[in-house]
């Protein structure tokens, strides 16, 4: 009888621990199944390190990116230097982080079926971006080094994000280490790079200041052209006398800002700048763009005041600024970017982006009042006329960099036209004057928007 208790017993054991291991794999197969079939270098989804099955096309249904049967890409030689950076090479030297972010769409994986379509043919993967904006924007940006980029604060939709320099993936060139020409080929540099930002950096002195004072509205500054900061000074290139803070703003007056900044002092100043988000990296579709960097050395005013006009040491990342950008627009509240629309597989919806709003990160009221002051940036000094049809504001910046080289030239802006609700931003490295090399490429670029957008 102690016998046949003892076998029962151990059956039981061996049953309980059936049961536990059939348990854990469901529960694994629920949650882990699909990395378990997508992982990096899975012959159901991958050829080599790239995705190997689907294609991609833009938001008007031009193919980018046919994934079956290795890679072949637009038969447009502008349009696939100018998205290379975002989907990729055939040899890793750029990635493409959405497309494998979104593998098991593309796939087309489910649970009941597992990938359905045996990769034979894949998904159809619909970028934000237009085809018609990025070879504008590789055209406007000539020869030169950095990136311009537009999205629709209403949607959070990507429609153009150019990088330079750039290349033919079908024709890639060969160069030396160290080539000047081909410095950062493979860097996206909407993403991945992070730059000095001059006066567009005031913009975001102007909101802080705002939020903490907003009679700071009705004050008057003085600039002799020169502001003695301790035994330092923060200079103009020329003075510009008493002025409101609107005109200090068009002037884009250091003397007047390194005030203003002194006035909220270092504490203050740094709170409102982490509380919009401007040195924070941005995620979207499996990317994340690099971190910027706001800090005052030794906590000394001189500092201060320099890096309220976007010196000393202010890093910003293009896509965190131009997504900033989109709170002034959208009366203070962010909206997040996105870069793939929808992937369908045999007429099946895998996936659909949404529209993602961030915190509100200042009042409407200061949004009024930045539209304002943005928009007769434009019409004082800019010209209207660069952007005919549109309600454009905009703030342009110098970067000066070390190494003797030139400033970065910069431009952050927005439209503010009912049917096209845009943010955008311009960086162009060793390039000069913000206002004569960047404002004719977002002319150029916004052009190009008018005619895709509706």
């Amino acid at each position: 009888m102690n016998r046949i208790a003892s076998r029962a017993l151990a059956l039981f054991l061996i049953l309980g621990l059936l049961t536990c291991g059939v348990v854990f794999f469901l529960v694994e197969y629920l949650v882990k199944s699909d990395e378990w079939v997508i992982f990096p270098g899975s012959p159901h989804v991958y050829n080599g390190s790239n995705i190997g099955c689907g294609v991609v096309v833009d938001r008007e249904g031009a193919l980018l990116l046919d994934l079956n049967d290795g890679r072949m890409y637009s038969n447009s030689l502008p349009l696939r230097q100018s998205t290379v950076h975002w989907i990729g090479d055939r040899f890793g030297s750029i990635s493409a982080p959405s497309l494998s972010y979104y593998a098991a769409q593309m796939a087309g994986y489910d649970l009941i079926n597992g990938v359905y379509n045996y990769c034979q043919t894949g998904g159809v993967a619909e970028l934000t971006l237009s085809s018609t904006m990025q070879m504008a924007a590789l055209e406007a940006m000539g020869e030169h080094k950095g990136t311009v980029a537009v999205y629709n604060y209403k949607t959070g939709q990507l429609l153009c994000a150019v990088t330079t320099p750039t290349y033919d993936p079908d024709n890639v060139p060969e160069f030396a280490e160290g080539d000047p020409q081909y410095e950062g080929l493979y860097v996206n540099r909407f993403l991945q790079s992070a730059y000095i930002p001059g006066s567009i950096f005031k913009i975001v002195t102007m909101a802080a200041a705002l939020e903490h004072d907003p009679a700071i509205a009705e004050q008057k500054f003085t600039c002799t052209g020169s502001l003695k900061v301790g035994d330092q000074e923060v200079t103009c290139e020329d003075p510009h006398w008493e002025q409101t803070l609107k005109q200090a703003f068009c002037n884009s007056c250091n003397c007047a800002f390194a005030q203003i900044a002194m006035q909220m002092g270092e504490e203050t100043y740094r709170s409102y700048v982490e509380k919009f988000g401007i040195t924070q990296a941005v995620s979207f579709d499996g990317i994340t763009t690099v971190e910027g960097n706001f800090e005052i050395l030794g906590g000394e005013d001189i500092n201060l005041a320099w890096s309220s006009v976007g010196q000393h040491r202010d890093l910003v990342n293009p896509c965190a600024f131009m997504t900033f950008l989109s709170a002034i627009a959208n009366e203070g509240k962010v909206t997040r970017p996105y870069l793939v629309e929808e992937i369908s597989v045999n007429n099946n919806r895998t996936y659909d982006a949404k529209t993602r709003f961030g915190d509100r990160i200042f009042s409407a009221r200061t949004a009024k009042i930045l539209q304002e002051y943005m928009q007769n940036n434009v019409a004082v000094k800019y010209g209207a006329e660069n952007f005919p049809g549109l309600t454009v504001g905009a703030k342009t910046g110098t970067g000066e960099v070390d190494g003797g080289k030139k400033p970065n030239a910069m431009l952050a802006g927005f439209v503010q036209n009912e049917d096209l609700p845009l943010a955008f931003i311009v960086c162009v490295e060793d390039a000069g004057y913000g206002r004569a090399v960047c404002v004719p490429i977002a002319s150029k670029v916004l052009e190009a928007a008018k005619k895709v957008i509706s």
